[in-house]
C-alpha cells in the first residue's frame, strides 16, 4: 500500500468472477483482518485536512462573536458559553451540508465525495417522513418546493447563527426550522445528528447557570447511552473490524493479533473483547467523575482519559467516519467540564426545563434500546455498538438499469464510480466485494449472507447484492448506520417510480436485538408483491461462526 494505490487482494478473475459469492467473499475477508479496506495514506490526509478546516472554521466564527477576540489568546474566551454553542451550531451546519458523517471514500462517496446538499435542495427528489399516518401535511414521498425551502431556511438560520452575537432567539429560529423539517423528512434530520446538536442547542435556551448544567447532562448521557448500549455480544465484533481497518496499527502482525487465529478463525480475540469491554467501563465510569468533581487534578485526569478516548476513534478513521463528532466531544470536555468544573445540578435555578429535556433525551434511549424496531439507533444513542438495523437489498435483470434510470440520485451507483475509478466492472468487483466482507466481520453479517439465498431462492447467485447503506447513500442523499432509512418505506419509494416486476429486487431487513433480549427479528421482501417471510435469528448462533459462514439457522415465523 502506498500513498496514492490502494492495498486490495489480488485474484484471478478467470477463476475468481465465476465462483459462488460466499467463495469470492473468503480471499477478501482474510484480506480484510490483515490489511483492512487498504486505503491509501492520501485519503487518511484527506480526512485529516478536513478535520484541521473544521476546527479552524469553526474557532474563526467564533471570533466573529462580539466581544471575543484574540485568535491564539485561548485563556481569554474559552470559558464563555458562547464559544460551546458557537461550535454546536456551527457542527450542525457542517454535519447538515452533508460534510461530517458520510462524507468521502470512506463511505463509497467517490464521485462526487458530497452532494447532500444539492440533492436536498432539489425539488422531486426522495424525502422520508418519520411519521407520514400520524403527522399531518407530511404524507408522501417526493420533496416539494416547500421542503427546498425548509431546508434552505436551516442553513440560512444556522448561517446567520454562528456570524453573530448569537442571541437565544437565533437558537429558538434554528431548532423551529429543524424541528419542522424533521417532520418532513427524517433523513435530514439524523443527517443534522439532531440527537446532538439539536439537544445540546436547546440547553441554549435555559438561563445563564443552567445552560452549563444543561449541556453537561446532554454529553453524559451521550456517553452513557452509547455505553448501555456496548452492554452486548456484538461490540467486540466491531472493535475487531475497527482495528484491523485502523491505519494505526500498521506494526508487524498487530492486526492479525485482534483476531483469534488468524487466518483460520477470523472472531475477535481477547484482546478485541478487552479493548471493547474497557472501553465501555471507560465511557461509563469516567464521565461520571466530570460531572461530580470540582475542578483540580481529578477533573483533569477524567478529561485527559475523555480526549484520549475520542483521540482513539478518530485515529482508527471508523467507516462512517463521524471523526467531527469525536473532535466536538472533545471541545465539549474542555469548554463544559474543564471550563466549568463547579457547575452542578443543585445549582439549577430553572430545574423543570432541564429536567424536562434530560427525561424525553433519557427516555428516548431507553426505548431504542428496548424497541429498536421503533427508533433510529442515532436517538437511541446506540453509536458503533454492532446492534443496529441491516439490510441487504439483491437486484435481477434489468432492475438496476430501471433504478439508474428512474430515480434522482446523489451520484451514479456505487459500482458504476468504482468501474470507472477502476478501469472495469470485473475490478470494481473487488472493492464491492471487500465491502461483502467486513459486512460479515459484524455479527449481523453472517445473518444477511444467510439470509440472501432465503430470500432470493436458488437463483440467488443471478443477483447483484448491494448493502442499503450504500443504495441509501445515493438515492437519500446521506446514510451512517441506520436500516429504518432504507426498509420498507424506502423500498415503496423505489417501487413507486421504478415498477419493478415481481422477483425483481428481494430485500433482506435485520432488526437491531433489543437489550439483553438474545434475538433479532428479520423479514423478507418482494419490492413487487410485499413481505415473503419474518422471523428471528440468534445472537449466541452468530457470534460463534466466521465472517464468511452462510449457515446460520433461521427461524420463521410465517410465509
Amino acid at each position: 500500500m502506498g500513498f496514492l494505490q490502494p492495498n486490495l487482494p489480488d485474484v484471478d478473475h478467470e477463476v475468481w468472477d465465476h465462483q459462488t459469492r460466499a467463495t469470492r467473499i473468503l480471499p477478501m475477508a482474510t484480506h480484510f483482518a490483515k490489511h483492512g479496506f487498504g486505503t491509501p495514506d492520501v485519503m487518511v490526509l484527506l480526512y485529516f485536512v478536513k478535520i484541521v478546516l473544521y476546527v479552524l472554521a469553526g474557532w474563526l466564527l467564533v471570533l466573529s462573536t462580539p466581544g471575543i477576540d484574540g485568535f491564539t489568546d485561548f485563556s481569554s474566551w474559552w470559558q464563555n458559553p458562547v464559544v460551546f454553542y458557537k461550535f454546536v451550531l456551527w457542527t450542525m451546519l457542517f454535519e447538515v451540508l452533508g460534510l461530517g458523517c458520510g462524507f468521502g471514500p470512506l463511505n463509497l462517496r467517490f464521485l462526487p465525495p458530497l452532494g447532500s446538499f444539492l440533492y436536498w435542495l432539489r425539488p422531486n427528489t426522495i424525502r422520508l417522513p418519520p411519521w407520514p399516518g400520524r403527522v399531518p401535511l407530511t404524507r408522501g414521498d417526493t420533496r416539494s418546493v416547500l421542503d427546498v425551502a425548509l431546508y434552505a431556511g436551516l442553513l440560512g438560520s444556522l448561517g446567520w447563527a454562528v456570524l453573530g452575537a448569537l442571541p437565544r432567539e437565533q437558537v429558538a429560529v434554528v431548532l423551529g426550522f429543524l424541528v419542522v423539517l424533521g417532520l418532513r423528512d427524517k433523513t435530514i434530520f439524523l443527517a443534522a445528528r439532531a440527537e446532538v446538536y439539536g439537544t445540546l442547542a436547546v440547553t441554549a435556551l435555559f438561563v445563564a447557570g443552567d445552560q452549563i448544567v444543561g449541556a453537561k447532562l446532554v454529553l453524559f448521557l451521550i456517553w452513557w447511552g452509547a455505553a448501555t448500549s456496548k452492554i452486548n455480544q456484538h461490540f467486540p465484533f466491531v472493535v475487531a473490524a475497527m482495528m484491523s481497518n485502523s491505519p494505526m496499527t500498521r506494526i508487524g502482525n498487530l492486526r492479525e493479533r485482534f483476531h483469534r487465529d488468524y487466518p483460520t478463525d477470523l472472531r475477535p480475540s481477547r484482546l478485541s473483547a478487552a479493548l471493547a469491554h474497557g472501553g465501555t467501563v471507560v465511557e461509563f465510569g469516567v464521565p461520571i467523575v466530570l460531572l461530580v468533581s470540582n475542578g483540580g487534578p481529578l477533573t483533569t485526569a477524567a478529561a485527559i482519559v475523555m480526549i484520549a478516548f475520542h483521540l482513539n476513534i478518530i485515529s482508527s478513521f471508523p467507516m462512517g467516519v463521524p471523526l467531527e463528532w469525536n473532535v466536538f466531544m472533545i471541545w465539549g470536555v474542555i469548554t463544559m467540564f474543564l471550563a466549568h468544573p463547579g457547575a452542578h445540578v443543585n445549582d439549577l435555578v430553572q430545574p423543570g426545563w432541564v429536567i424536562g429535556l434530560i427525561a424525553v433525551a433519557a427516555g428516548t434511549v431507553v426505548i431504542g434500546n428496548l424497541r429498536p424496531d421503533k427508533v433510529s439507533f442515532l436517538p437511541a444513542m446506540r453509536y458503533y455498538a454492532g446492534n443496529w438495523a441491516t439490510t441487504t437489498w439483491c437486484f435481477r435483470g434489468d432492475a438496476l438499469e430501471r433504478l439508474e434510470q428512474n430515480v434522482e440520485k446523489v451520484a451514479m451507483l456505487p459500482a458504476d464510480q468504482l468501474a470507472k475509478i477502476y478501469g472495469s466492472m470485473s475490478e470494481a468487483m473487488v472493492p464491492i466485494y471487500m465491502g461483502y466482507a467486513f459486512r460479515g466481520f459484524h455479527t449481523h453479517g453472517r445473518a444477511l449472507w444467510s439470509l440472501v439465498p432465503r430470500a432470493c431462492g436458488p437463483e440467488h447467485e443471478e443477483y447483484f447484492a448491494m448493502d442499503g447503506e450504500i443504495l441509501a447513500g445515493v438515492v437519500l442523499g446521506w446514510n451512517f448506520g441506520d436500516g429504518h432509512m432504507h426498509n420498507e418505506q424506502l423500498i415503496a419509494a423505489l417501487q413507486k417510480r421504478c415498477d419493478f416486476r415481481p422477483g425483481d429486487v428481494r430485500v433482506v431487513i435485520l432488526e437491531a436485538e433489543p437489550f439483553g433480549k438474545g434475538t433479532q427479528q428479520y423479514r423478507l421482501v418482494d419490492a413487487a408483491t410485499g413481505e415473503l417471510e419474518r422471523g428471528h435469528v440468534k445472537v449466541r448462533e452468530m457470534v460463534v461462526r466466521q465472517p464468511t459462514d452462510t449457515d446460520l439457522p433461521l427461524y420463521p415465523e410465517h410465509r
